[in-house]
């Protein structure tokens, strides 16, 4: 993968020297942030692929600076982080972030773990052959255009992680077809299934509060017990 600019957000200088030699050596080329808001100014201001984020950092921590972030791109977000709890790993998770890996860490995991992003970001955002018809899903007041990757309900703007966006495009596209969760993490991720059935739940949850699932008789999202999910179309 040539011309690849990967940020690292990271305060601790041992560990983004460690990091960027590790991605150097893949042929990326590599900026450097040490606390929060240059982070976001960096993003601002130039081309980014991808980043890896720590939370802990001066000034924006980074569930801020993904949140910021997240308002205009949608290119992958690794979080890199000494916080290991659950409710850290999912937060960081619902608000926007692609992965997220824990320090102490190896950095050929990180690399094999931005890798796969890059390779499904860029897969996802190749021109498609689609029409205009094909491209927009439309049931219920609910609108998807996948083009735009946007997303109305009853007219009304729905602000969708990418990963939200991407589990609704997947369901929709097949109405009534049930995706098992390894199904989802698979084709969403773009990964082997490895023990990710709580991050596809904990992301159905949070799509389904946006598109106000849980208000309505006919569920948008339908959990089919043992088995999967499916789009109520």
């Amino acid at each position: 993968m040539n011309n690849i600019t990967i940020l690292i957000a990271e305060d601790e200088k041992e560990i983004a020297d460690l990091i960027a030699i590790h991605m150097e050596k893949e042929g990326y080329s590599i900026i450097k942030a040490s606390d929060g808001q240059e982070a976001v100014q960096v993003v601002e201001a130039q081309h980014i692929d991808l980043i890896i984020l720590d939370i802990m950092m001066p000034k924006m921590d980074g569930y801020e600076v993904t949140r910021h972030i997240r308002e205009h791109h949608n290119m992958p977000i690794i979080f890199l982080s000494a916080k290991d709890s659950d409710f850290d790993k999912v937060q960081g998770l619902v608000i926007g972030a692609d992965d997220y890996m824990t320090k102490p860490f190896t950095p050929i995991e990180l690399v094999a773990r931005v890798n796969a992003q890059l390779r499904r970001y860029k897969s996802l955002n190749q021109p498609t052959k689609t029409t205009k018809d094909n491209s927009i899903i439309e049931f219920g007041g609910l609108v998807i255009s996948a083009d735009y990757r946007k997303v109305t309900l009853f007219n009304e703007s729905i602000e969708l992680t990418p990963k939200e966006f991407d589990i609704l495009y997947l369901l929709a596209r097949h109405p009534n077809k049930v995706f098992s969760v390894e199904n989802i993490f698979q084709q969403v991720w773009g990964e082997v299934y490895f023990d990710g059935a709580n991050t596809v739940m904990v992301h159905i949850r949070t799509l389904r509060k946006k598109l106000a699932d849980d208000k309505r008789k006919d569920k948008l999202i339908k959990t089919i017990w043992g088995v999967g999910y499916a789009f109520n179309g």
